[in-house]
């Protein structure tokens, strides 16, 4: 059961981290986003008790070791990806950054001066009373990860009053996962009292990720909270997303009266179609189009039917009323694509649309 939530949690960070890191390639942007996000879906399939197995053969406990650095670094990227969400980017960027780096290097250089770690699934539970490096691991652990919560419910919350949609509810999701956070530190640092001050402490295996409050306090809190961050940072692409999609279908409509004018005028060619994003290259294939259409003799006011006749035939047609938009476009830019739709539409329609004529 916790091997399912972990590695079904895990992976879904993953896939969307990397989808993130495809569109920061394209567009250059969201880098630090995707890095989150597959830096807690890595921490999550690191800290699988069958994966922790495989990990202890190479050393004792390391699972546990390079899942909670993983942890911090997606705590970090967070920090960052908010904060540029909340238009505060600037603020404390350094010291977040030198907080990363100290506690990265106090985490490992205490991890490796410990000895006797278990193998397997590390649980340090009965080792805190006589290893105070652990004791000093677990402190670093909580504590960075304490105040990068902290840092991203203080932030997200200031955003979320000014944001509006999706973004709104991004935020919202951040700060539920922000609380699932709390919980699971708050029962680290209980978890450490108890060891310490326990005459016998003993390890605390959990057989389900809610079988008891400790282990949803352990276990599950921490699988929710990844979830709802991977959620939260995900709803506000959606409207892009959305967007992409809208432009890769008016591409594919606009494609076939592009490549009629482009075959009688070359030199309204630009920049290959397949470079720049999505966005890009629609206003690329539009400027095209307007230029063709100029150089056809189109005016802007003649209607889409008339316009894709002269386009055929390069003769004048006599004038047709103008059809009234059932819906007036918001911008120019819609009103642009609207127009130049309807153009390529009538042109499909007609029976010998597509067949190109000799350059001129």
């Amino acid at each position: 059961m916790i091997d399912v939530l972990f590695f079904g949690v895990g992976l879904l960070a993953l896939a969307v981290g990397i989808w993130r890191a495809v569109r920061a390639r394209r567009t250059g942007a969201g880098a630090g986003l995707a890095i989150s996000l597959i830096a807690l879906g890595v921490a999550l399939c690191l800290l699988a008790d069958s994966a922790q197995k495989i990990e202890s053969q190479l050393y004792p406990s390391l699972g546990r070791l390079l899942s909670n650095l993983a942890t911090m670094v997606a705590a970090y990227g967070i920090e960052v990806t908010v904060a540029e969400i909340g238009g505060v980017a600037e603020r404390r960027r350094r010291a977040r950054l030198g907080a990363l780096i100290v506690a990265l290097v106090v985490l490992t250089a205490s991890f490796f001066a410990t000895r006797g770690l278990p193998t397997g699934v590390g649980l340090f539970d009965e080792l805190y009373r006589s290893n105070p490096t652990l004791v000093v691991y677990i402190a670093v652990y909580t504590l960075y990860l304490g105040l990068a919560v902290a840092d991203i419910a203080v932030v997200s919350a200031g955003a979320v009053r000014a944001g509006t949609g999706a973004l709104r509810a991004g935020l919202g999701l951040m700060l539920a996962a922000c609380v699932f956070a709390f919980a699971y530190l708050v029962g680290k640092i209980v978890d450490l009292i108890s060891d310490l001050t326990a005459e016998h402490p003993v390890a605390k295996l959990c057989r389900g990720a809610f079988s008891t409050v400790r282990c949803t306090l352990a276990v599950g809190f921490p699988a929710i909270s990844v979830l709802l961050i991977v959620v939260g940072l995900t709803v506000p692409a959606l409207p892009a997303l959305g967007r992409s999609v809208r432009d890769a279908r008016t591409r594919a409509a606009l494609r076939p009266l592009r490549q009629h004018l482009a075959s009688r005028y070359p030199d309204i060619v630009r920049l290959d179609d397949a470079s720049g994003t999505g966005r890009e290259r629609l206003l690329t294939m539009m400027s095209e189009i307007n230029d063709g259409l100029l150089l056809s003799g189109v005016g802007p006011e003649l209607p889409p039917s008339a316009a894709a006749r002269m386009v055929r035939s390069s003769e004048t047609v006599p004038d047709e009323p103008a059809a009234s938009p059932a819906r007036a476009p918001e911008t120019a830019f819609e009103a642009d694509v609207a127009r130049l739709r309807a153009i390529a539409e009538a042109f499909r329609a007609e029976p010998t649309a597509g067949a190109a004529n000799p350059p001129r």
